[in-house]
């Protein structure tokens, strides 16, 4: 599907995007091939938890899924950084403790 269908689609709310999106990101169903590679899909999720404040094992599974995909520790990182100007500084604060606990880093121990 073109991306300017797709827009279409989202922007009238239809429910079928959303069942195709998830067959794409689910390779055991049948669907379209996701256009982002694992690295990118992934940072991209992080993004997303910092904006709606997703929980500790959230961020575990996508920190998880960018360095499987080649994304470095300071890569996921700098996601914090590029989205101060969209979700504000308060969200990023909560979430870089749960970002280095994904990480493996307690900011507590400092």
């Amino acid at each position: 599907m073109e991306y300017i269908d797709l827009l279409r689609r989202l922007s009238l709310h239809d429910e079928r995007v959303v069942a195709e999106a998830f067959c794409g990101a689910n390779p055991q169903l049948e669907g379209p091939a996701p256009l982002l590679d694992a690295r990118s899909l992934a940072l991209v999720r992080l993004a997303a938890l910092v904006a709606v404040g997703g929980a500790v094992p959230s961020f575990g599974a996508q920190a998880d899924a960018a360095v499987d995909g080649g994304a470095t520790a300071a890569e996921i990182v700098e996601v914090l950084v590029a989205v101060i100007p969209v979700v504000g500084l308060p969200c990023v604060v909560s979430a870089a403790p749960k970002l280095a606990l994904a990480l493996g880093h307690d900011v507590d121990d400092g």
